[in-house]
């Protein structure tokens, strides 16, 4: 018996050895699935999720109202300009060759007939000059303020970015310095040409009444109607000619150059928008930035041959101080536009129909009223109903009122009040505006522009059917339509 189960024993373990190796040649293991559990916790936290992403999407799909809150304010606009110097300017020549020396100081205003300028034709002169210049001299008060009074100009009126004005004034004390030489010269002229037997002296004087400059640049005869943008983009190869003392001339050479009119004008480049602004002033306020001097300049508007729009600035005085100038930056000194500010990208423009004043009815200051309009009943027979409409706008000169298109139809026929008197909708007109906010949904408001850059508007402030301070607007007009109701 004992022999016996020991048999069964090894007979078990041989069939469970041959189970084991069968799964060794098998090699497949099962692995065990874990059953999805779903609970009601899982279920809602997908749909959150879901909705989310869908609000994320839509928010980025969609146009976003954005309020702006109505503001009094003003614009700060660029008013320096470059302009280019307008006179009456007559170029003389020499009629004698040989060495000129001034007598009359630039600047200086001489009459008819007044002594300018003497020409030594041989250079015996100019020899006695510069030995005269190694002797000692002195000079007079009078002498003296005049170089005070040039150096005191040069200084208030320097500036360290057009560094070649220096030169300017280098060459401005000289000619002050011959003319002073001259004077004292000029005194025992007559002994030079006794003594030599011969006239080597030619004087010339001023054919005209006019104001010595002794500098020329080619833009003496040219008129306000020629300035070209080309003058000013070619300013940097701008050159002025300086015409010295005690320099050899040939006959025909440009010796000085006399300005005759008191009158002068600038010329500066506009926008033809901003021009138009300008001109309604009649008289603008200039700022000379050289010296701070200021003048009112009369204004006028012109379109040139090259198409594009100049502002003149004419004065009647001061030509003087800015003889020595061709071009000046300046600054108009006009008062800003000050009204409600406003976002360009606000404003709006809508359509409306015209509509008579006496078939209007207006309801008090609230920019309501009403109006009696055909109709006719289920039966087919002509009545009228009373309408309660907004008002947008009423026209002073044709004495019409804008009324909104979505509450009337081309063709309809409007009744006058205690009148069978009709007229007949049709005439449309459009106006400027911008889409008020206050009352929850967008409400057309029409705008009086006064002034506006390419950012910001100013609008006239408290107009009967316009826009006051505090209220809000749609700050992107393309975000709205008409009486769409607007939630936050």
């Amino acid at each position: 018996m004992a022999q016996s189960g020991s048999g069964r024993e090894r007979s078990v373990k041989k069939q469970s050895d041959r189970n084991h190796n069968s799964k060794k040649q098998n090699g497949k293991i099962s692995k065990y699935r874990k059953p999805l559990n779903l609970n009601i916790g899982m279920i809602i936290f997908g749909v959150i999720f879901i909705y989310v992403v869908v609000c994320v999407i839509l928010y980025f799909q969609t146009s976003h109202i954005v309020r702006y809150e109505v503001q009094e304010g003003s614009l700060v606009t660029n008013n320096i300009y470059r302009s280019v110097i307008i006179r009456d300017e007559t170029v003389i020549t020499a009629s004698t060759a040989g060495y000129v020396n001034y007598y009359a100081r630039e600047g200086e205003r001489v009459a008819k007939n007044d002594l300018v300028y003497i020409v030594d034709e041989t250079g015996r002169l100019n020899e006695s000059l510069e030995s005269m210049a190694l002797e000692e001299n002195s000079l007079s008060n009078k002498e003296l303020a005049e170089f005070r009074d040039e150096i005191v100009y040069f200084v208030h009126g320097f500036d360290r970015k057009n560094y070649s004005t220096t030169y300017d004034f280098k060459y401005s004390l000289q000619n002050t310095l011959m003319k002073l030489a001259n004077v004292n010269m000029l005194e025992n002229i007559n002994g030079y040409g006794g003594a030599n037997g011969a006239n080597i002296v030619n004087y010339s004087y001023a054919p005209r009444t006019g104001i010595v400059a002794y500098w020329t640049d080619g833009y003496e005869e040219l008129t306000a109607e020629q300035v070209t943008s080309d003058i000013f983009d070619n300013e940097r190869d701008y050159k002025k000619k300086l015409l010295l003392s005690n320099t050899l001339m040939a006959v025909g050479d440009p010796v000085y150059k006399l300005s005759t009119n008191e009158n002068w004008s600038i010329v500066i480049p506009v926008e033809p928008e901003r021009g138009a602004q300008l001109l309604n002033k009649g008289y603008i306020k200039v700022k000379f930035l050289k010296n701070q001097y200021e003048a009112w300049g009369q204004v006028k508007l012109l379109t040139n041959v090259d198409g594009n729009t100049y502002l003149q600035l004419s004065f009647t005085n001061s030509m003087i101080t800015f003889l020595s100038d061709r071009f000046l930056d300046v600054e108009l000194i006009v008062e800003d536009e000050t009204g409600l500010k406003i976002p360009q990208s606000a404003i709006v423009q809508k359509e409306f129909f015209l509509i008579p004043e006496d078939f209007v009815i207006p309801s008090g200051t609230n920019g309501r009223g009403s109006i009696i309009r055909q109709c006719y009943l289920e039966d087919g027979t002509i009545s009228s109903e009373m309408l309660e409409i907004d008002l947008y706008n009423f026209d002073d000169n044709t004495k019409e009122y804008y009324l909104d298109s979505s509450f009337l139809n081309l063709g309809d026929v409007l009744y006058k009040l205690d009148s069978q008197e009709t007229f007949t909708v049709s005439k449309r007109a459009t106006l400027i505006g911008v889409y008020n906010l206050n009352k929850g949904y967008a409400d057309f408001k029409q705008i009086n522009i006064l002034y506006q850059n390419d950012e910001y508007a100013i609008v006239k402030s408290n107009t009967r059917y316009g826009l006051s301070v505090y209220d809000y607007i749609a700050m992107d007009a393309s975000t709205v339509s008409d009486d769409q109701f607007i939630s936050y």
